[in-house]
């Protein structure tokens, strides 16, 4: 036997075949089970082709999507006091907030931007469910006003997409009091008559739901998201009692009157575009990269 033929050459072969194959490929539907290769998905904003399931997406890639182009400049948050109450449970609360801005890559469970989106500027903001849950702590809260003072500021109106799982247990009390500033936010766009649009994603439950998150003039929900303020089972518990099918899901909200739209995330941004445009009282966004037409060379130019 040849050892070169038999062990040398199939060694050096296999070390000049081998191929890095990167991880997560592939990813599984939760509702269906079908697996979706990565591009196909993201390319889809998370949501799985075969059945429609919205699965979930970071404020960032979220931004990428909506803004013209992707582009997008970040309203700066103030800061606000670190782990206030000293907090502790099975870990210290700034421990946790560590661990989530490493899993993230975020500063805090809120992003708030600016920019255009179909040629109309907006001041956007979306919670990040994958941190800590989206909980409704002081940075929160400081988003929102910080959302609602630039939009008064540039004479913008104001898109919000919420996705929590209620206060911060972490900051007590303090996580409480941004539900009526939060409100109090939400006011100051009322009074300077501009438009403040909710895009309700799943989930969206507890104090968030009890104040900004349904004070939109247009409320809308991503298809299947829950929303609500106790969840069903708490419920079920309490009265002892079955829910209805699909109870406190978008679709049901709608059909009992509690939302106006109930839109997939592929259709959203185009629909987003129209009611923010009517109730700012522009014309139609134009299809395509081309600029509108100027009014007044429309109305001089010689009819054939």
């Amino acid at each position: 036997m040849n050892w070169i033929t038999n062990y040398v050459r199939p060694r050096i072969n296999s070390i000049f075949s081998r191929r890095e194959i990167p991880e997560n490929l592939w990813s599984k539907c939760d509702d269906c089970g079908t697996m979706l290769f990565h591009r196909e998905l993201s390319g889809n904003l998370n949501v799985c082709t075969q059945c429609g399931h919205h699965m979930a997406i970071s404020p960032r890639v979220r931004f990428e999507a909506l803004f013209d182009g992707g582009i997008f400049s970040e309203i700066e948050v103030p800061a606000p006091t670190p782990d206030p109450l000293h907090f502790r449970d099975q870990k210290k609360y700034p421990d946790r907030l560590r661990a989530a801005q490493k899993e993230t890559g975020e500063k805090e469970a809120m992003l708030v931007a600016t920019g255009e989106m179909g040629r109309t500027p907006i001041v956007a903001a979306a919670q990040d469910f994958s941190f800590m849950a989206g909980s409704m702590g002081m940075y929160v809260g400081n988003a929102i006003i910080a959302a609602a003072e630039t939009a008064v500021r540039l004479k913008r109106p104001l898109i919000l997409f919420s996705a929590a799982g209620g206060a911060r247990m972490q900051e007590g009390i303090l996580s409480l009091m941004q539900m009526p500033r939060t409100t109090v936010a939400v006011q100051m766009l009322r009074e300077a008559r501009l438009p403040y649009i909710v895009v309700l994603t799943h989930p969206t439950t507890g104090g968030v739901t009890a104040s900004y998150a349904m004070l939109g003039d247009v409320q809308i929900a991503e298809p299947g998201a829950l929303i609500c303020f106790a969840g069903p089972r708490v419920i079920e518990q309490t009265i002892r009692e079955k829910l209805p099918e699909g109870f406190q899901r978008a679709e049901y909200l709608l059909e009992h009157g509690m939302l106006d739209r109930v839109t997939p995330r592929t259709a959203l941004r185009e629909e987003l575009v129209t009611i923010t445009r009517m109730l700012m009282g522009l014309p139609p966004a134009v299809k395509g990269d081309l600029p509108a037409p100027d009014a007044g060379a429309t109305q001089d130019a010689p009819k054939k």
